[in-house]
């Protein structure tokens, strides 16, 4: 009997409409509510996407996944709510988000789930979002735990090629199985919260397009072509294609090319591969209106521009679609990044200090990359750029003036609030979700938040060359160094965010929360 190997995941969801993604172990018709659709294949695995119309805004229907006349979801015995497709009404809007989770994993080493304790909270009681949005690092190809590498070794030898790492799209779709089936809470969590993603560096590989000396480095490597073909590939099955929008899923090529394809593997390679040796023939970013709310996800990684002449955090192509998403006339603009845009001040002067040393040491470049000096603040054009586009939105030139705008960002695995002087501008950073920072690099940020490092790293960058930020900024909130998930609400004109980590596995308890 065919069976249900991944998901269901609820994906975007509108006001009348809403996107179900399930993989499955053979071609199949997936039936959810009053929609079927067929599979279509890559590679020999099995997907579907379900687009369930004219919905009621503002409502919550429990589902089913039946895979022809068989129901796979939910599961036999299961001790879980039905699963609910709550489609988006007037009022409040609450985004969750976070980043960097490890999973399977290990409790002693990489402690409570944020998303496991997040689950049972909403079981109990607690308001479930409008989204959950994860920005980075949803599996870790680099760092695979014991049943990946068991995985691995079943199937060739780890002594050579990518070792240990994962090589290949067959090998991404047992690492994704792993990641969303391992925990039972949170799988269900993915089948009743809608969600929406972005990849960063551990999605493919540490380090990834940290500068064009990285890249030269990588594409020497002989196992690498088929890491980022099979990377990106598993990334717009996996990930990206739910981010989309019903209209816009039927206005992409490529996914019409794939689902007429017997198996659409050999035109997703290529793709793949073109996305990533001319960023711009791909967008990664997308953006959704929520009422008055507008969440733009900026991809970070994938578009950076990086040649041996020019380095810029996104190429030409893809500034320019997001200098377009940088209007007023809204309440609230939500910049969702991978990387924070706003570090600790003495961390970006250090990234800033790091970007002229590279250009003229190698040194430079190795401490870069092994401190991963590469955040905006290492991209100066970038960030100044940014800078100008934003204070321009906050003065009302692009229309009435948002009441606030903030950037919602993971990666460095801990949390804070960051607030610009004079203008409604923050950055709310929430990571991890399970995979907590130890060691000298914990400690290491601990003191880089203290604002007494603020004079001494400004002087190092200036004697390097870097001019002063176009911003000013503190931390006002944090640091935190919990796993944990953070949820920003708007209503109206007013906007917080709240930030909370697993008391147990079962229950979370709030660590602070602020207007934003």
């Amino acid at each position: 009997m065919t069976a249900l190997v991944l998901g269901p995941l609820l994906r975007h969801v509108g006001e009348r409409t809403a996107t179900v993604w399930v993989e499955t172990s053979e071609p199949c018709d997936v039936r959810v509510l009053d929609v079927t659709t067929p599979t279509f294949t890559v590679h020999g695995h099995h997907f579907a996407i379900v687009e369930l119309e004219n919905l009621e805004p503002g409502s919550e229907t429990p589902y089913e996944v039946m895979l022809g006349e068989n129901r796979v979801w939910p599961e036999p015995g299961s001790a879980f709510p039905p699963s609910v497709i709550r489609t988006l009404g007037d009022g409040t809007r609450r985004i969750a988000f976070g980043s960097c989770r490890i999973a399977p994993g290990k409790t002693e080493v990489h402690k409570i789930d944020a998303l496991q304790a997040y689950a049972h909270s909403l079981i109990a009681g607690q308001r479930p979002p409008s989204v959950l949005l994860m920005v980075g690092d949803q599996v870790y190809a680099d760092g695979t735990g014991e049943e990946m590498r068991a995985f691995i070794s079943s199937r060739r030898d780890t002594e050579a090629g990518a070792g240990e790492e994962i090589a290949d799209f067959e090998e991404y779709t047992e690492l994704y199985r792993l990641a969303w089936t391992s925990e039972p809470s949170v799988r269900w969590l993915l089948s009743t919260v809608p969600t929406l993603s972005i990849f960063d560096d551990h999605d493919i590989r540490d380090d990834w397009n940290t500068s064009y000396a990285w890249r030269e480095w990588i594409w020497a490597q002989p196992w690498w072509r088929q890491r980022i073909i099979g990377g990106l590939g598993a990334y717009w099955v996996y990930q990206h294609l739910g981010n989309l929008s019903p209209a816009e899923r039927k206005a992409d090529q490529l996914y019409a090319a794939v689902r007429a394809a017997g198996d659409g593997g050999e035109i997703l390679d290529e793709f793949a591969e073109r996305a990533d040796k001319e960023p711009s023939s791909a967008r990664w970013s997308y953006k959704v209106d929520f009422g008055d709310t507008r969440l733009v996800v900026v991809d970070s990684r994938a578009s950076r521009l990086l040649t041996a002449d020019r380095r810029a955090m996104l190429d030409d192509a893809e500034q320019a679609w997001f200098e377009e998403q940088l209007t007023g006339g809204i309440d609230h603009l939500l910049i969702a990044s991978s990387l924070p845009y706003l570090l600790p001040p003495p961390i970006h002067n250090v990234e800033a200090w790091s970007e002229k040393l590279a250009a003229k040491r190698k040194i430079g470049e190795s401490l870069r990359q092994y401190a991963d000096l590469e955040h905006w603040a290492a991209f100066e054009t970038s960030f100044r750029t940014v800078a100008a586009s934003l204070t321009s939105v906050a003065k009302g030139e692009r229309g009435p003036a948002p009441a606030s705008i903030v950037f919602l960002s993971g990666d460095i695995h801990y949390s804070y609030l960051a607030r610009v002087k004079g203008l409604p501008i923050s950055q709310v950073v929430c990571s991890p979700f399970r995979n907590p920072l130890n060691g000298a690099f914990k400690w290491a940020n601990k003191l880089a938040c203290l604002r007494t490092g603020y004079g001494p790293t400004r002087l190092v960058a200036k004697m390097a060359g870097a001019a002063r930020p176009p911003l000013r900024w503190r931390i006002t909130n944090g640091p935190w160094f919990h796993n944990a998930i953070a949820t920003v609400t708007t209503e109206g004109r007013s906007a917080t965010v709240t930030w909370q980590t697993p008391a147990s596995g079962t229950a979370l308890k709030d660590v602070d929360s602020a207007r934003l």
